[in-house]
């Protein structure tokens, strides 16, 4: 049951990882009316300082809330055969094509109601939440018409109002053409832009559009189409770019200032250095990449090169990431990607936060947002190199004790 916050709570003696990277010793943090009001060294601590402070915990590591930047977590049904038939040898491609994939998510999700999406959904979101996760992004993109669009967006929304988290949505209409376009893309893509997002914005369900930008899908310039009407509704700009080949989305979507390009597999030199020059967060999916059992790996060496910030996400979705466990994609990010132990968890705190248009967050700093993550380990990089459920002590969202074992 979640535990009301005091006004003024203290945790002592903890090693803490600020969102970038471990500070050198074990630190006193202060938690005053929601925010972090105070980080000390414990052996120079002024003991003048707790006076009026609950104490909250002592030991162990503190972390910020994770924040798991790209989800789609609201649909219903499952992929099962389809994960069969991948390990049969057949492609993710194929299987789209023959009206399996995304399609086959979407009927199932608009034949559901939005107490049948909760219901669906809110196993997946505990979980997550279990993990240490206090922020999240949820697409759409199961509906492919404006009804079943702003269904699952309304219900992205009460997912936020029935849990402690911070749910942020984002509309993904451009997610796959749906049966009755066929061959009528360019008048879905109409759709999206004319009917779904002057919709969504009206009933205030969106923060954000994304597309997804493939062959498989559609075509930089319908999604530029796209983009253009996020744009004039004042709406964040994200992109699914360079997932199963080159088609320039990403540098594409730097040019209409989006926050993040997501997946990003095959992305040359140009597009990292479109992404570093605006300051686009790359959001890296080893959940997707590890079950597609894909062999091109992004490029990592590049984005360091270049200091294009990298998120990371446990993309749980019904098709290509049914994981909804953030901390195995920190696990995976560091031996699928190579990233380090910091690089995963800075993707899943600070950049996942910038990812979200959110810096404010993902930090452990005087100031900051107290959503934050108290484990049962020595060191944070143990986050990353154990695959290990039931590590979390606390989790803290807005100052409130929201979980405690």
């Amino acid at each position: 049951m979640p535990m009301h916050s005091t006004s003024k709570q203290l945790w002592r003696d903890v090693q803490v990882f600020d969102g970038l990277a471990q500070l050198d010793e074990a630190m006193n943090v202060l938690v005053e009316d929601g925010c972090i009001a105070g980080l000390w060294p414990s052996s120079t601590f002024d003991e003048a300082l707790a006076q009026g402070a609950v104490e909250a915990g002592r030991g162990g590591v503190m972390t910020p809330g994770l924040v798991d930047c790209h989800t789609h977590l609201v649909y219903a049904g499952d992929r099962a055969g389809e994960f069969e038939q991948r390990l049969e040898g057949v492609s993710y491609e194929t299987i789209a094509r023959n009206g399996g994939g995304i399609i086959s998510s979407v009927r199932a999700t608009r034949a559901a109601s939005e107490d049948d999406l909760i219901a669906a959904s809110l196993p997946r979101l505990d979980a997550l939440l279990a993990d240490g996760v206090t922020t999240l992004e949820i697409k759409s993109g199961y509906g492919l018409t404006v009804a079943d669009e702003l269904k699952m967006l309304r219900v992205a929304r009460r997912l936020g109002e029935l849990r402690p988290v911070r749910v942020l949505t984002t509309l993904l209409g451009a997610h796959a053409l749906p049966p009755e376009y066929a061959g009528r893309a360019d008048d879905y893509v109409s759709l999206v832009c004319d009917e779904m997002i002057p919709a969504a914005v009206a009933e205030g369900l969106a923060d954000a559009v994304d597309v997804f930008c493939e062959g498989i899908a559609f075509s930089p310039a319908q999604c530029e189409r796209v983009f253009q009407a996020a744009q004039h509704h004042g709406l964040a700009i994200k992109a699914h770019a360079e997932q199963l080949s080159n088609l320039g989305g990403s540098a594409l979507a730097v040019r209409y200032g989006a926050l993040s390009a997501d997946h990003i597999e095959y992305l040359d030199e140009a597009g990292v250095r479109a992404m570093a020059e605006a300051g686009t967060v790359a959001v890296l999916l080893p959940g997707a990449f590890h079950v597609l059992r894909e062999t091109q790996l992004p490029p990592i060496e590049l984005l360091r090169q270049y200091g294009v910030p990298m998120a990371v996400a446990s993309d749980a979705n019904p098709g290509t990431s049914p994981i909804c466990m953030p901390t195995l994609m920190a696990n995976l990010a560091c031996t699928l990607f190579r990233l380090t132990p910091r690089e995963a968890l800075a993707g899943m705190t600070a950049h996942g936060a910038r990812a979200l248009g959110l810096p404010d967050l993902g930090r452990i700093a005087v100031g900051a947002p107290a959503d934050l993550c108290l484990w049962d380990i020595q060191q944070p990089a143990e986050l990353a190199y154990a695959v290990q459920a039931g590590r979390l002590r606390q989790r803290v969202f807005n100052g409130a004790i929201v979980h405690a074992r």
